[in-house]
């Protein structure tokens, strides 16, 4: 079948463009004084065509409409002309196709499909979620055994600080630790394994910030705590890797 008239698929039904009908019906009269005359016989806005302005590559943009084909059909015929009745078969078609058993269980599937990625991107999310929770309840854990020494070293520190210490910048540490088995990544987050988690090594803070959209967002990031600061410190000592501070006397 001939394209007699582009049909646009990507709304819930079939819909196709008022001035792109005009131009297939040969329609002498200018569109803007044709398109208000056909709203006459009764169709409405909302329900049988939508308004917008549409691009234009000179001079300013010009009113168009998005017309359902049951609108498109009905125009055909009070056209009246030998190409309405070839446009209006050719919407009969279109129809037909669309609501043939083959198409609605296409649509059907796509919408499955399309349903099935979003939950999925949903569990990613809260995967994500749990993860950083689960770390959160781990370090509240040693609050209470290490109650005193928390309270004493209250100073948390980042890791590309820790980092800067030993003449490292904060990806190779961060690469470094998890190598060691130490840590993790999920969700563009460093996490410690559960093993770790529990020791009071981190705190997790979450900081708020606008989006390039103007959005409001928020982002976790890991901190050290003194008591883990230490632990990175005899890990690496453990393979030869001293503060810079230290190596100036060696």
């Amino acid at each position: 079948m001939d394209e007699l008239v582009k049909i646009n698929y990507e709304n819930q039904r079939p819909t196709v463009l008022g001035r792109d009908l005009h131009e297939a019906l040969e329609v002498k009269t200018a569109y803007k004084d044709w398109f208000p005359r056909m709203c006459e016989y009764g169709f409405e806005e909302g329900s049988d065509f939508s308004s917008f302005l549409s691009e234009s590559t000179g001079g300013r943009p010009s009113i168009d409409h998005q017309l359902t084909i049951d609108m498109a059909k009905e125009l055909c015929m009070i056209q009246r002309t030998p190409k309405g009745k070839e446009c209006r078969q050719y919407f009969l078609e279109i129809e037909r196709r669309w609501n043939s058993p083959e198409a609605i269980m296409a649509r059907a599937l796509q919408f499955a499909n399309q349903q099935l990625t979003q939950v999925r991107n949903q569990n990613k999310v809260l995967e994500g979620t749990v993860a950083v929770q689960n770390q959160q309840i781990a370090e509240m854990k040693p609050k209470v055994s290490y109650y005193d020494v928390v309270l004493n070293c209250k100073d948390l520190i980042s890791t590309s600080a820790i980092a800067k210490d030993y003449g490292k910048s904060a990806i190779w540490m961060n690469r470094y630790l998890n190598k060691k088995g130490i840590q993790f990544k999920q969700g563009g987050i460093w996490l410690l394994y559960q093993k770790y988690a529990e020791k009071g090594y981190t705190s997790t803070k979450t900081h708020s910030y606008l989006g390039s959209n103007g959005e409001q967002h928020t982002k976790v990031h890991t901190y050290w705590t003194q008591k883990g600061r230490l632990f990175i410190y005899e890990l690496m000592k453990a393979d030869g890797i001293l503060p810079q501070i230290e190596m100036e006397g060696v």
